[in-house]
């Protein structure tokens, strides 16, 4: 009877084994994002949602959109959700990208100090910079070639003044968008963020942070976020059929609604703008 039974035990094990082996392995797309994406908590409703779905697994890992694009010229990912515009174009035409699709938008924001040291609050972004720069108030960069970092850069040259890289007061995190805003904060300081992730920094202190917003409007402070295939002609291991149901499914009526609904203190974060 022993005997049997350890023979009944043995067997059981390899029909689970076997069963386990037969299944097909999970589809698992890589994705490249910006840490705004991530941040915000955005990704973090839709993936699900993409799964239940297709079936497919959304891995990513949130960097600089320069870092992104990087990974997608290494064949690092499958798919990038990025928000450099000019970069994003170059990447594609360059043989590295396929179809780029704009889904949502933001826009960016100057933030600093309530009581605003530098008397910045309501001028134009271009006037905030150069009394930025007139009184050396703290400036925290992202220094990290991210969008938000690119955006900076070609408002400092708007200016018509060299990017201030040198200056002590100008402090370049090499962080994220959330770490150089709180850098900011702990410096009295000032910094550029994208207003979806300055809304998730809020949510944190509960509506009351210790940096505001101070400039917005702007045309020059929108934000696109657009989604890029990979190549497979250039990264043959790149699962293009299932970046392109990524960026179906991403420009969706349903997910386009998923967006715009996302909010944060009754806030939206993003504006879906899908071209249909």
């Amino acid at each position: 009877m022993k005997r049997t039974g350890i023979l009944l035990s043995i067997l059981l094990a390899l029909t689970i084994a076997a069963s386990s082996c037969s299944k097909e392995p999970a589809q698992v797309l890589m994705m490249a994002t910006t840490t705004s994406t991530d941040n915000t908590g955005l990704l973090d409703v839709l993936a699900p949602e993409f799964k239940k779905d297709t079936g497919i697994e959304l891995k990513w890992v949130s960097v600089g959109t320069g870092k992104a694009l990087q990974m997608g010229q290494n064949c690092d990912v499958d798919v990038l959700l990025v928000h450099a515009p000019d970069a994003e174009k170059e990447f594609v035409d360059k043989g590295f990208g396929l179809n780029r699709t704009e889904l949502m938008y933001n826009d960016f924001v100057v933030i600093g100090p309530a009581e605003d040291p530098a008397g910045i609050k309501g001028v134009s972004v271009i006037n905030s910079l150069n009394t930025i720069r007139a009184k050396k108030a703290t400036f925290t960069s992202r220094g990290d070639k991210s969008g938000t970092h690119s955006l900076e850069m070609n408002l400092w040259k708007s200016t018509g003044k060299a990017v201030p890289e040198k200056e002590a007061w100008y402090v370049q995190t090499g962080q994220g968008m959330l770490q150089t805003i709180n850098i900011a904060a702990e410096r009295s300081g000032y910094t550029i963020t994208d207003r979806g992730t300055f809304i998730k920094y809020e949510d944190t202190h509960k509506g009351n942070p210790p940096v505001v917003i101070l400039v917005e409007g702007d045309k020059s402070l929108f934000n696109q976020y657009s989604a890029i295939e990979v190549n497979p002609e250039k990264c043959t291991n790149a699962k293009n059929d299932l970046a392109k149901k990524y960026i179906e499914w991403m420009a969706s009526d349903k997910t386009q609604k998923m967006i715009g609904e996302f909010k944060l203190l009754n806030k939206p974060l993003f504006t879906p703008n899908a071209k249909k």
